[in-house]
């Protein structure tokens, strides 16, 4: 049973105007011609502003590379499903049929997409200042953990560049199990190394995304500095 929007909204804490535009930005396109997309599209242009902005106050020395690679870290769909995960956005989409049998309250890429839609509605509903604060309140944890010093490189890249600099031999990734029906997958991946008396696992929405998150084990067991994907 799909949750009524109010009580998504009392939950971030905003008093939409226009009730209507919130529940626009928690329709997906399988509910028909009137849905998120367009709010997608504008929240994801101020999101990126946003954080932008953040960085560039938060990191006066950085250039303009280094600041485009923690944006795009940031940014990126895996990090808007872990917020709308956090936010339980997922029990007050608007689905199709299709979706909802395929479990899309749970895929990252439509509840990323939501994310975007609530920033554009909330920007529509307020003004630039106002989404700014909620945008810098579910990014606050992670704006703080960046560290200009650490690696910008993925798990994958950081685990076999420290390998190859010690002249071992390269992880093995072997896919244990595929859950799930087709459109809401969730991928099981083991990483062998041979620096490790065991191997580490991994899971995610995709095998890329597992094979990630076991590497960043890997890493972790390793005790190699900017272990974080």
């Amino acid at each position: 049973m799909i949750k009524p929007t109010a009580e998504l909204a009392r939950r971030l804490g905003h008093n939409f105007s226009d009730p209507g535009l919130f529940e626009l930005a928690l329709t997906h396109r399988s509910c028909g011609k009137r849905n998120n997309e367009r709010l997608e599209f504008l929240g994801d242009s101020i999101l990126n502003f946003v954080i932008a902005e953040a960085l560039y106050a938060k990191f006066p020395a950085a250039r303009e590379g280094q600041m485009s690679r923690l944006r795009a870290r940031l940014v990126k769909g895996e990090t808007l499903s872990e917020i709308a995960r956090e936010l339980d956005i997922g029990d007050y989409l608007r689905l199709g049929s299709g979706e909802l049998k395929s479990g899309g309250f749970r895929r990252d890429s439509i509840l990323a997409d939501a994310v975007e839609a609530i920033i554009g509605a909330i920007y529509l509903d307020t003004d630039l200042s106002c989404v700014r604060t909620f945008i810098l309140n579910w990014f606050e944890s992670r704006l703080q953990s960046l560290d200009l010093n650490e690696t910008l490189k993925d798990s994958k890249t950081r685990l076999q560049e420290f390998l190859q600099s010690r002249r071992e031999a390269l992880p093995n990734y072997e896919l244990l199990s595929v859950e799930g029906e087709a459109h809401a997958q969730t991928f099981h991946i083991r990483c062998e190394v041979a620096l490790l008396n065991k191997p580490t696992e991994g899971v995610g929405s995709s095998r890329r995304q597992a094979e990630q998150e076991a590497a960043r084990a890997a890493l972790m067991a390793l005790d190699v500095k900017g272990g974080k994907s």
